[in-house]
């Protein structure tokens, strides 16, 4: 048996492997946030898409989503609010960070992501990406940093010009 990726010290078998492979409903929109958190991590695609709001499945691009699930090694996801969301709710608010290696370089994914309870199956329905600004703490900044304003752009393409 193994932990499941969520990191919610279950059994993957215990925990989000019976909502991926259909097996029954997420209660919550964390169990279904958690669940498609380990979906990516399974690259199991179909249950990523199937969890999308319907009227917004045109914005998610299939390809992409195969492409960024299996070139990437996720590591952990990190749950740092809930707004509601419970068995009893129709609609949640959450904010999260998952963590992976993509290039060899440690990522962070943060967003608030919105979730909507119809006719009692739990959906994601849209998100914001929240970009954490690169500040260089260097008083020196060299033209291939990055710009001490927080743009994320080098010094040289931005500021220094």
């Amino acid at each position: 048996m193994s932990l499941c990726p969520c990191g919610s010290e279950k059994e993957y078998a215990d925990c989000c492997q019976p909502l991926i492979q259909g097996e029954r409903l997420a209660k919550t929109a964390e169990e279904l946030l958690r669940s498609r958190y380990s979906a990516h991590v399974k690259h199991d695609v179909d249950y990523i898409l199937q969890t999308v709001l319907p009227d917004q499945a045109y914005r998610h691009d299939r390809k992409a989503i195969d492409e960024w699930s299996r070139n990437t090694s996720w590591k952990r996801l990190e749950i740092k609010q809930i707004k509601d969301g419970g068995e009893n709710d129709i609609g949640a608010i959450i904010e999260f960070s998952a963590f992976f290696m993509l290039e060899g370089l440690e990522k962070e994914h943060h967003e608030v992501a919105l979730f909507r309870k119809i006719d009692g199956k739990w959906y994601f329905d849209d998100g914001e990406t929240k970009l954490e600004p690169i500040v260089n703490e260097n008083k020196r900044v060299k033209p291939n940093d990055p710009c001490p304003c927080g743009s994320g752009k080098k010094h040289k393409k931005c500021c220094g010009r």
